[in-house]
């Protein structure tokens, strides 16, 4: 699929940017090498840490897509998603809220908006600020839940209420997960929480230990000071917090607004960094079906037989395709 002048995306699969330091340039570029397109979390980081890990993703990608998430609900949003332009990224998803201005910034910069929706009247809203794309995120996904639907009920109603692409999220960690979504309609897809067990994602082992080790039962709902529920595995912190007895952050100021309950991005900072019962462990639904660690091109590779060349052809992000730019 030819998209964004010289550059091919092989696989319609985008890597979900997991915040906060999760997705970074080695999983993002990696992704966008073996196909896909790779996206670094830009939410948590400097505007010059974001620069940096743009071009070091950029080098691993050997000339594949990258692109840069930030949640809405960050106080440094504008100023997040103008550095990933200003770096000429190849596109911008944003999610954890809506903003009607990014698409503006969008259209100068000539690069696409992706926004990530859980309702058809979201996606339509979306569609027509300017969005190139919507990502239909259920509530099997990890991290900030926007619906307490699955992604096979809302997915459907997205795709027939909007003429742009639709990526299928929430759950989906294999390649019946794929094709399932796609037989429901959907564009492309994305996944996060697999992509956590590869070699590149350069969590803690003990981050990635304590996913092997999830069950189904092991999966819980929090609270979060964001505003909006989060999925997340048990542990010792998400057990204080059921209790109301999380630690009281010292405020930074980093979200535009905040229950104070304790302090989202230090706990995932914590658990990202191996500090796992002093943190937020954030995952998609599925976690347990995912039974080992693989390099992101054997994961792709295997993931790569439920995609046919009908549907890889489906997504077109060239800047053609970005509204108010043709």
């Amino acid at each position: 699929m030819k998209l964004l002048a010289n550059i091919n995306l092989k696989y319609p699969l985008i890597q979900g940017g997991m915040a906060v330091r999760v997705s970074t340039a080695p999983l993002a570029g990696a992704v966008a090498s073996a196909g896909g397109i790779g996206v670094i979390a830009a939410t948590g980081m400097s505007m010059e840490e974001l620069r940096r890990e743009i071009k070091e993703a950029r080098k691993i990608a050997s000339g594949g897509i990258i692109g840069v998430n930030v949640m809405y609900a960050v106080r440094d949003f504008a100023e997040l998603v103008k550095t990933a332009l200003q770096e000429k990224v190849d596109l911008v998803i944003s999610g954890a809220g809506f903003s009607r201005d990014i698409f503006s910034w969008g259209r100068e910069a000539c690069i696409p908006i992706f926004t990530i929706v859980s309702s058809a009247r979201l996606a339509k809203i979306a569609e027509k600020y300017g969005a190139s794309a919507v990502v239909a995120e259920g509530t099997e996904a990890g991290g900030h839940l926007g619906t307490d639907r699955p992604t096979v009920e809302i997915l459907p109603e997205i795709k027939g209420a909007v003429k742009i692409p639709v990526i299928a999220a929430g759950g989906i960690t294999d390649g019946g997960d794929i094709e399932k979504m796609l037989q429901l309609g959907a564009d492309g897809i994305q996944m996060a929480t697999r992509f956590v067990l590869s070699r590149e994602c350069s969590v803690a082992e003990s981050f990635k230990a304590h996913y092997l080790s999830a069950s189904r039962e092991d999966l819980v709902l929090i609270k979060s000071p964001v505003g909006l529920p989060g999925r997340a595995i048990r542990n010792v912190f998400s057990e204080a917090l059921s209790r109301g007895e999380a630690p009281k952050p010292l405020c930074e100021n980093c979200l535009k607004t905040c229950s104070h309950e304790f302090c989202i991005l230090k706990a995932l900072e914590n658990s990202r960094l191996g500090n796992i019962d002093r943190g937020v462990v954030f995952s998609g639904q599925n976690v347990y079906k995912i039974k080992e660690i693989l390099p992101v091109k054997t994961i792709i590779d295997h993931l790569s037989r439920a995609f046919s060349d009908q549907v890889t052809s489906n997504i077109n992000i060239n800047s053609s395709t970005i509204p108010g730019t043709g």
